[in-house]
């Protein structure tokens, strides 16, 4: 039955089967559950604790528990939602602990830490194209810009935003990971929105009074070449 099960594609094996299949103690089963839920997991850990490194940690500590807890997993919630929900847990309980400690020994500004902007994502498969270098570096930065406005928000919208508009949970399965009403969840997003629009519409009002910028090396060389051409004799007429 195990090796049907492993011989089978991923995608086809379903959660109750995958649950019945981990339960077993098959380490290739609960591998197979990390991958599919891995990336989920990993963004509502990176939404809540705004650094990557600290973010898998929190992660892996959220799978032992999972792993230890499966007994007691009565499919009452769908299993990612039971999943996100013990992440969830975890990253709250270092915060926690990392509030509890600021108030006994003073810290490094945020400001003042390498990561205080925040670290990009763990690399996604990238798309086969043909974007030319400028392109790819392009989408880069304005990665890195949504990826910065997303950890100014405030944390119980960001996390609300990164689950409702990056991973596209819907708002029951958002409302049940968090422990929130689904109307506190339609706010949260909607407040998120508003904010990240606002944050990335004054970049833009900032950025548009540079645009196609004029420096003064331009300027120079643009008069240069006129006086030059206005001072040159013009050939006689053949």
């Amino acid at each position: 039955m195990n090796n049907a099960r492993a011989a089978a594609p991923q995608s086809a094996i379903g959660e109750a089967d995958l649950l019945a299949w981990v339960r077993t103690g098959d380490a290739a089963a609960f591998e197979l559950l990390m991958r599919r839920y891995n990336r989920r997991l990993y963004r509502v850990a990176r939404s809540l604790l705004r650094e990557s490194a600290e973010a898998e940690d929190a992660l892996q500590e959220a799978y032992l528990c999972a792993f230890r807890s499966l007994g007691r997993f009565r499919g009452e919630a769908a299993l990612g939602t039971w999943l996100t929900r013990i992440v969830v847990n975890e990253c709250m309980s270092r915060l926690r602990r990392t509030a509890r400690r600021d108030t006994i020994v003073s810290i490094v500004p945020a400001h003042a830490r390498p990561d205080a902007q925040g670290d990009p994502m763990p690399d996604d498969p990238a798309p086969v194209d043909h974007d030319t270098p400028d392109r790819a570096l392009l989408r880069a930065e304005l990665r890195g810009l949504i990826e910065r406005k997303i950890d100014d928000l405030p944390r119980d919208y960001r996390s609300v935003f990164v689950m409702r508009s990056i991973e596209e949970l819907s708002v029951e399965e958002t409302a049940a990971s968090l422990g929130i009403p689904e109307a506190t969840v339609r706010t949260r997003h909607f407040r998120a929105r508003s904010l990240l629009r606002e944050s990335i519409a004054q970049d833009l009002d900032i950025a548009e009074h540079h645009v196609f910028d004029f420096d003064g090396e331009r300027c120079d060389r643009i008069v240069a070449g006129v006086l030059h051409g206005v001072s040159t004799p013009e050939s006689p007429a053949s």
